[in-house]
């Protein structure tokens, strides 16, 4: 039959001064849309006359009746569902029972065992406790939310006496105690966040912060808030030959360059407020026991083959060449400057030796290939497990587009056996007998870096690790990290079979560049984490920014004039303002103490849209959508802002006691309003939340009340509550200051690339050198390399117009020229070959 799709406020039933959807049109002309109207139907065709009153009391029923109840409903199974979580051991025998007599029945059974197979019907209570919001909201505009008056005066009850039914706070730990380590609960969501492991010898910049452990804190901060049983732990990555060669350049050990640059991320990233419950390192006893542990069981279970593998060796360095320390042109793509282990560009696993042209990122010498016996995981063997266990992981979790897309691309091209050793000294030794000279590669060690490093905070790691019936572990990370997460890390502890915790929710951003560019340390482009500190901007500043532009869907840019503009306008005219205004209202016209609420009708209609702010922030903040919950707690503000100006409280409280009064009840919403802002901004700006309960003298218990179940704005600052001493929570950022800042960390080459090339010395026809070989100039020349192989990629992965890229490609082929020149070496003029990617 024809569907028929009409407008969202269109009528359909004549007779509903609200629409009813969907609606079933009879041919009589009728319209069923309720159970009542069916009844009323049949009741029809057993030959009773129909009665007109019917009609206005389906009316009733459908558009007040049922919108009253479903509210109302929504509102007890929160009480409910937090009664239950937090009830004493041997009360609510009655639903208890009905849970066992639920779990007897065969149909039950049936569907458990074919939906939540090992897990039993206890997985539901903690399903109750999440509670989301209703669909109809979900749906709803936010800059119209109209509520019904059934919801709007359901919001101000649970506004004035919502704190009722929430639990005692001395039960909800939304800030957690470090030790001793909480471990798995029955009943309660259990949540392991670990962020990608960052490279211990690289100083993270903005990008890595945001990618990884940023995200996973705001993440683990929330969940702590939602009343979950959460641990966020991360470390660094310290083995493999980029530390060896970090050491070699400082004249240290690679243990000293670990201990160095270890305290060094600790740094950074507690200046940053990041939260771990355990920030350890993969240089330790229980790294090695765990990896060597998983490598025995996969070995038993043949899941290891042997081969003879041929390798680039760099004579100049005297050395195998790790992945990372060979560029070449992909084999797949023919992108110019593919890493020795994968493409930035076709996202495609190579083998360093299918390289074409390689080069020793080191010296830049062509490397030679020799053979070398190396142990593979058998991942075609495990594929099948692997892709059952990813059909049922992407479709009950919560795995970020890029995740899937990434992990589908790798199966759809059948996955191949993956080396995990390589020929190194710095590293996790291999036990097997017959590669006792070998350590293992880092992507299949690095991983169990989170095994290790939770072990290392608590002699009872297993009970997170192997515990897959009640625990849900969330992995952030860079999209170029997923590869391994999702296939590579999951295959190992598959094929280990001692059930291992494997990733519920991946979540992978897509990359942050700097400007118009990349960051680069070695070109002082952008601002890494050790600089950012000195720049006069408050750590709660670089967080909002960093989460405001965080790149969720697609690519995105740190700009200084962007952070300015945010901070001026956002943060301290829209939240710092209201916030501010809020609290002096209250300071200056009511002696410090929030003062009665007689609520209107405008009252009540704010209640209901933040309540709506309120519940699509913790609908976006479940999922994981860090970036448009911000937005929604910037709406709010925005509510209230207007909602003063509307009703200049300033004014009012000159007048007679009728306006005293307005005055008084905007000021004491307006308040409270204030309170829950300082909640939800609790994950994204820690400081700034803490100093805004401190002005406003804050119970501990709006922390936690007003993020359990579905969400509940609560009055948490009654008449006669007093406040503390209110002060601006922002301050400007100046437009002199911010363009310093910028010309800073904007690069400061020792030679531009023009210039590099308007400099060079001058060949003669068959390409020999007129000037000898000038060492300084090489060095210089090899810096103007870098920086313009930089601004090729920039401009091809922006897919810039091709002759802009040809322009620049041909600046870099010149720049490498000359620095054959300069290096002594016989050069011939270039040219780019038609039709073939530089």
């Amino acid at each position: 039959d024809p569907v028929l799709l009409v407008e969202q406020d269109g009528r359909v039933v004549p007779f509903l001064s609200r629409p009813a959807l969907p609606a079933l049109l009879l041919p009589s002309g009728g319209h069923l849309f309720s159970i009542s109207c069916f009844v009323a139907f049949f009741v029809c065709l057993l030959g009773r006359k129909p009665n007109p009153l019917i009609n206005q009391w389906l009316e009733w029923e459908t558009t007040e009746l049922q919108v009253t109840l479903v509210v109302g409903l929504e509102h007890v199974l929160r009480s409910l569902a937090l009664s239950l979580a937090f009830a004493p051991p041997g009360e609510w025998r009655c639903v208890q029972a009905w849970f066992e007599r639920l779990a007897g029945e065969e149909a039950c059974q049936a569907a458990v065992l074919k939906v939540l197979p090992g897990k039993g019907l206890e997985v539901l209570k903690p399903f109750v406790q999440r509670q989301p919001a209703p669909a109809s909201s979900q749906r709803r505009d936010p800059q119209s939310c109209n509520s019904t008056a059934s919801e709007v005066a359901v919001r101000v009850h649970v506004f004035f006496f919502g704190h009722v039914v929430l639990p005692p706070t001395s039960i909800i730990h939304p800030q957690r105690n470090h030790t001793p380590c909480d471990l798995p609960q029955e009943g309660r969501r259990n949540l392991l966040l670990t962020s990608a492991l960052p490279y211990v010898n690289n100083v993270p910049h903005l990008g890595n912060i945001i990618g990884c452990v940023l995200s996973a804190d705001v993440f683990a901060r929330y969940g702590r808030l939602r009343g979950w049983n959460v641990l966020y732990v991360c470390g660094t990555d310290e083995y493999g030959t980029a530390t060896e060669n970090k050491a070699r350049e400082e004249g240290l050990t690679p243990q000293q360059i670990c201990d160095k640059y270890h305290a060094v991320h600790a740094e950074i990233y507690s200046w940053f407020q990041v939260d771990f419950d355990f920030f350890g390192r993969t240089t330790t006893p229980k790294q090695t026991e765990i990896a060597q542990d998983i490598f025995w069981r996969l070995h038993e279970r043949g899941f290891l083959l042997e081969d003879t593998v041929e390798q680039l060796r760099c004579e100049g360095c005297r050395r195998f060449l790790a992945d990372r320390f060979v560029e070449g042109g992909c084999p797949h793509c023919s992108y110019p400057e593919a890493r020795g282990d994968q493409c930035d560009k076709c996202g495609k696993l190579i083998n360093a030796v299918e390289l074409k042209n390689p080069l020793c990122k080191v010296c830049s010498k062509t490397p030679i290939i020799q053979s070398s016996k190396h142990l593979f995981l058998d991942l075609p063997k495990l594929e099948s497990q692997l892709e059952q266990w990813l059909d049922k992981s992407t479709a009950a979790g919560d795995w970020t587009p890029n995740a899937k897309q990434i992990t589908r691309s790798w199966l759809r091209d059948g996955l191949k056996p993956r080396c995990i050793t390589r020929d190194l000294k710095w590293g996790t030794p291999v036990p097997h007998p017959d590669f006792k000279d070998k350590v293992f590669y880092v992507w299949f060690d690095a991983p169990i870096g989170y095994l290790s490093i939770t072990a290392n905070y608590t002699d009872q790691w297993e009970k997170w690790w192997k515990n897959p019936e009640q625990v849900e572990l969330y992995n952030f990370m860079a999209k170029d990290n997923v590869p391994f997460h999702s296939v590579v890390f999951p295959s190992s502890l598959l094929g280990a079979q001692d059930n291992y915790t494997l990733v519920n929710h991946l979540v992978a951003t897509e990359y942050l560049n700097y400007e118009d560019t990349k960051f680069s340390k070695s070109r002082g482009v952008g601002v890494f984490g050790d600089m950012a500190k000195d720049t006069g901007v408050p750590s709660d500043v670089w967080r909002f920014y960093l989460l405001y532009v965080r790149p969720e869907g697609q690519d995105s840019a740190f700009s200084w004039a962007d952070m300015a503009l945010k901070n001026n306008s956002e943060l301290l005219n829209n939240l710092g303002n209201f916030i501010n205004r809020a609290g002096m209202f209250v300071t200056k016209f009511f002696e410090g103490c929030v003062p009665a609420m007689e609520l209107l009708a405008e009252d009540k209609t704010l209640l209901a849209q933040v309540g709506w702010e309120l519940r699509q922030y913790i609908s976006l903040m479940d999922k994981v959508k860090i970036r448009d919950g911000l937005k929604h707690i910037l709406n709010i503000s925005r509510h209230g802002n207007q909602y003063i100006q509307i009703n200049e409280p300033w004014k009012k409280i000159k007048g007679g006691d009728q306006d005293r009064q307005r005055a008084g009840t905007v000021t004491g919403v307006s308040v409270n309003i204030a309170c829950l802002l300082s909640v939800l901004l609790q994950p994204y700006i820690p400081t700034t939340s803490r100093t805004i309960r401190e002005q406003l003298n804050a119970p501990a218990a709006c922390v936690s009340t007003m993020l359990h179940a579905g969400g509940s704005f609560v009055c948490s600052l009654p008449a006669g509550h007093a406040i503390g001493t209110v002060s601006p929570l922002f301050q400007k950022l100046e437009a002199d200051h911010i363009e310093a800042l910028k010309k800073k960390f904007g690069g400061q080459q020792k030679v531009a690339p023009d210039a590099a090339v308007a400099a060079a010395p001058v060949a003669v026809n068959d390409g020999a050198v007129v000037s000898g070989a000038d060492p300084e100039r090489a060095k210089q020349l090899m810096q103007a390399v870098a920086e313009q192989g930089d601004k090729v990629r920039v401009l091809k992965g922006q897919k810039a117009e091709k002759a802009a890229i040809t322009l620049e490609v041909n600046k870099l082929l010149d720049l490498k020229k000359q620095l054959a020149l300069a290096e002594g070496k016989s050069a011939e003029p270039t040219a780019p070959q038609k039709g073939k990617k530089k």
